[in-house]
């Protein structure tokens, strides 16, 4: 049996402490969501419970029940939204190729560098006047808008990786333009969906900005609010408020749990080349 060299043992090492470091705070937060009031004050975090208990995960969601399906409703609208207007631009922007396309693409790519706080007195002044203040459609809209420039940039170096010889050949049998978009380019686009929309969607349910100042103290409150006014004023419930950081993160870990696989492939696919 040949051993395995000094090099690659050390290697093993180093991962094996890598992954220690990485995992460690997911278990100190398991550890302290089971624990009760008493034990967090007489125990390490990473210790585990003496007496196990759900009681924490319960006050968290009975906190958080409403802001996790407010974060939900928005962030799955506004992903769906922006991919689908940033496909349909990037098949204009790299397909269609009118005068001056390059020019309307990097005032799109500039989008994508302007930071939200730039933007909070005009777009809540936007949402006042158009009597979407304080609910959801805000989000929505504000989310989809600032999406677009990202998922145009995907779309458009995904669909420049197709070649132009399938849409003169579609013009050549008398397809139009949307017939080409439809019928063409959107079949093949499953990589740069799926690269996209997780990408939307981890940005959108992790903003933190856009959800308490268009929506704070409403019905329309997003989780992550939700999740900061768990610290308390006077005094810090630990327990509780780990559980609430792993309501917050379970729906991110699912989409990564179920579309992992294909997230690779998009990025393999060159949804993501420049």
């Amino acid at each position: 049996m040949k051993l395995p060299s000094p090099t690659r043992v050390l290697l093993y090492i180093v991962l094996i402490l890598i992954a220690f470091l990485i995992v460690l705070p997911f278990w100190a937060g398991i550890t302290t969501s089971l624990k009760t009031s008493i034990d967090v004050i007489y125990t390490i975090p990473v210790e585990p419970p003496p007496s196990p208990t759900f009681g924490p995960w319960m006050d968290a969601l009975e906190v958080m029940g409403r802001p996790l399906l407010n974060s939900l409703t928005f962030t799955i609208f506004a992903t769906i939204f922006s991919c689908i207007i940033g496909s349909i631009n990037g098949y204009a922007l790299s397909k269609i190729r009118f005068k001056g396309s390059d020019i309307v693409f990097m005032f799109f790519s500039l989008g994508i560098f302007i930071p939200y706080q730039t933007v909070l007195i005009p777009l809540v002044l936007t949402m006042s006047k158009l009597g979407l203040y304080n609910t959801l459609g805000a989000l929505v809209l504000a989310h989809t808008a600032y999406g677009i420039p990202i998922c145009t940039l995907i779309f458009r170096n995904f669909y420049k990786e197709i070649p132009d010889s399938l849409v003169m050949a579609a013009k050549t049998d008398g397809a139009g333009t949307w017939k080409i978009y439809r019928s063409i380019l959107l079949p093949l686009s499953a990589a740069a969906f799926v690269v996209a929309g997780v990408l939307q969607f981890t940005s959108i349910w992790d903003d933190f900005l856009f959800g308490l100042i268009l929506a704070r103290g409403s019905e329309a409150l997003p989780a992550s609010v939700a999740l900061a006014n768990l610290r308390g004023t006077t005094t810090a419930n630990w327990n509780v408020q780990m559980a609430g950081a792993l309501w917050f993160a379970l729906p991110v870990v699912i989409v990564y749990l179920v579309l992992g696989k294909y997230l690779i492939k998009g990025y393999m696919a060159g949804a993501v080349k420049g």
